[in-house]
């Protein structure tokens, strides 16, 4: 009993790493355009987002629910190891694409996680497929797609609405709306992020049987993962706010205002039915299709091209990496000592690289080597290299 009780206590708090990587991976989604514009200092937003996400953590638990008790089945057999292994595969993989720069979805990284580890160590019956499908897979695919046409007609909307106004007052008034769209998508963010590590708590506590299978999470679950997940927003995940600002568009304040607007609205509505969808894929999805609809119509297709092929390998990636911790912790104690030795080892390593060229708030809107992409010259599209 003694054993279990420490192996939960470990999960859990691997599952509050997990959060506090996913705050500072995503901190980008909501924030990165509004840095790009000058519409918040980058301090200042990094800040707001993580109070907002903090919120956002107690309006919803439906996503937890689809975790806890959706693509996993709690009664297949799994253990609370299975879950640490789930945990280490996706925090590795966030630190990879976070090291690269790279947006990729801290979600996916998750669900690969858990579906790795569950089919490793209990086979296919412990996976529900059609609940990967319906609720994973499919607003995968679909919500990327729905915030960029949606910001590409707002985007059009607003210039036309404002081509004869003064650029200088419609630009201070679009940089306003920004702060105002960018809280709603880092409250939006809390509502559905957070909730995974909800869910990954709480499926652990019911594998222990601490709680009865289909339990919703419990408060303190609640409250320590927003309060992670705000924490690592605060940090600031400033090589991919970097990619999102400036590496795929030459964001203006009334691109940034739709891209956020549309980004939110879908991530709202999403987590209010459930879908665990990425926010990284709906906000990158969004400023494409601001870009679009700008004066220019430039996209870096480049950066995006990276970014697309980051999200097709992150579930896979991480279902092999969990695949394979799963593996080795199913060899009993010394396996899962080993395993977090891995893990600790393999995450220092990373930071320790990421040290060799820091990147922080004070040249986080500077990609080096990046063309303009401004209306000066709509010709040239860049190919910016983000700093690994």
């Amino acid at each position: 009993m003694e054993h279990m009780t420490f192996l939960v206590t470990v999960v859990i708090i691997t599952a509050l790493a997990f959060d506090f990587t996913n705050g500072f991976h995503d901190t980008a989604n909501s924030m990165a355009t509004s840095i790009a514009t000058g519409a918040l200092p980058p301090k200042v937003a990094v800040a707001i987002s993580g109070a907002l996400n903090l919120v956002g953590a107690f309006l919803s638990v439906q996503v937890a629910k689809t975790i806890s008790g959706g693509i996993i089945d709690e009664k297949s057999g799994i253990h609370p190891q299975v879950v640490f292994a789930a945990l280490i595969g996706a925090i590795l993989w966030n630190l990879v694409t976070w090291l690269r720069g790279i947006p990729s979805s801290s979600s996916h990284a998750l669900y690969g996680g858990l579906i790795g580890a569950t089919l490793v160590a209990v086979g296919m019956h412990g996976v529900d497929f059609d609940v990967v499908v319906t609720k994973i897979i499919i607003p995968a695919l679909a919500s990327p797609v729905v915030a960029g046409v949606a910001a590409w007609g707002a985007t059009k909307l607003a210039y036309r609405i404002t081509r004869k106004g003064s650029a200088k007052a419609t630009g201070k008034g679009f940089k306003a709306g920004q702060i105002a769209s960018a809280s709603l998508v880092s409250l939006a963010h809390g509502t559905n992020d957070a909730q995974k590590t909800m869910g990954v708590i709480t499926l652990t506590l019911v594998t222990a049987g601490v709680l009865a299978p289909h339990s919703g999470p419990p408060v303190w679950v609640i409250c320590a993962s927003g309060l992670a997940i705000a924490a690592g927003t605060y940090i600031g995940g400033w090589r991919i706010i970097r990619t999102l600002g400036k590496g795929i568009t030459d964001i203006e304040a009334p691109q940034g205002f739709t891209a956020q607007t549309a980004s939110a609205a879908v991530i709202l509505t999403s987590s209010h039915m459930g879908y665990g969808l990425s926010t990284t894929h709906v906000c990158s999805g969004g400023i494409m299709g601001a870009g679009k609809g700008g004066r220019t119509g430039v996209v870096n297709w480049s950066t995006a091209r990276r970014m697309a092929y980051a999200w097709g390998l992150t579930l896979p990636a991480a279902a092999l990496l969990s695949g394979l911790g799963a593996l080795l912790a199913d060899q009993g104690t010394w396996g899962i000592v080993l395993l977090a030795v891995i893990g600790a080892g393999c995450s220092a390593w990373i930071y320790l690289i990421n040290r060799r060229r820091p990147i922080d708030a004070t040249h986080v809107v500077d990609v080096p080597g990046s063309a303009s992409l401004s209306a000066a010259d709509p010709a040239r599209t860049a190919t910016a290299t983000i700093a690994a």
